[in-house]
């Protein structure tokens, strides 16, 4: 079944340095890369496990609408249900577009846009690819958010273009660290948080993607020496041990063991 109309539904992981990437990721997580040969620039399917996490993509040569290099990353997939529809609302409420939707072979159908907030997002309709399996397994993603410079121009955005049922987190008020979800308590899909009180300007907005591991300590020591660097933490929340991780082409993702819950 497809997933439901503005929800996470794939992630693409883009470098520049493949053999780089590619030796620090299935090291850090045990993924597996499936070359999907005669895909073009070297299109992988991760897995984990048995479970498929995403996409790996060769992007060196490719640049975003300026003419710059577009840095390593991990993008973050929406799913919607006419990606047409979906894509030219989202232009009409304040996005820019970056590829206008195109097809993936029979696998569904794709598009980027910039938010309003200078956010990449990308959108697929699902053909015979519905999407990333979430098991909670170490190496799988767990949890999804957008760190936005522009709080309210972001929830506007992702409630009128995409559906979003926002609600506010209790105790996240007005002058605090204001954060919502998509949906509420165990059926969330995603969250946005007002980072503009402690990231920089000149950061801007962008979405994470939190991957389970089962001892944050080690995965960022893993990271590490690899290559990597910690940008953040480990630190202890309610929600898990947690860390911010970039890889050693600069692509940033969250680390979280869940069972170490501090209240």
């Amino acid at each position: 079944m497809p997933r439901p109309h503005g929800t996470p539904c794939w992630l693409d992981l883009g470098v520049n340095d493949v053999a780089t990437s590619s030796a620090f990721f299935t090291q850090l997580f045990g993924w597996t890369l499936e070359d999907q040969a005669p895909q073009p620039g070297h299109y992988a399917l991760i897995r984990s496990g048995d479970a498929l996490v995403g996409g790996f993509m060769d992007m060196g040569g490719h640049t975003d609408p300026d003419g710059a290099p577009i840095p390593s990353a991990v993008h973050l997939y929406l799913a919607v249900d006419d990606i047409d529809a979906a894509y030219a609302k989202a232009l009409a409420l304040g996005g820019t577009g970056v590829i206008a939707p195109s097809d993936a072979d029979a696998l569904g159908r794709f598009a980027w846009l910039l938010d309003p907030t200078g956010a990449t997002i990308q959108l697929w309709q699902a053909g015979s690819l519905e999407g990333f399996d979430t098991p909670g397994t170490a190496g799988t993603p767990v949890w999804y958010e957008l760190m936005t410079q522009d709080y309210d121009a972001a929830v506007a955005f992702y409630r009128d273009a995409f559906g979003f049922d926002i609600v506010p987190m209790a105790g996240a008020e007005e002058g605090d660290m204001r954060y919502a979800t998509n949906g509420a308590g165990d059926g969330a899909s995603s969250g946005i948080c007002d980072a503009s009180s402690f990231l920089p300007t000149e950061v801007g907005s962008f979405w994470r993607v939190y991957f389970a591991v089962d001892d944050c300590d080690a995965a960022a020591g893993r990271a590490r020496e690899l290559g990597g660097t910690v940008v953040d933490g480990p630190f202890d929340s309610p929600f898990g041990r947690l860390a911010t991780v970039a890889s050693p082409e600069g692509a940033q993702f969250q680390i979280i063991d869940q069972s170490r819950r501090v209240a």
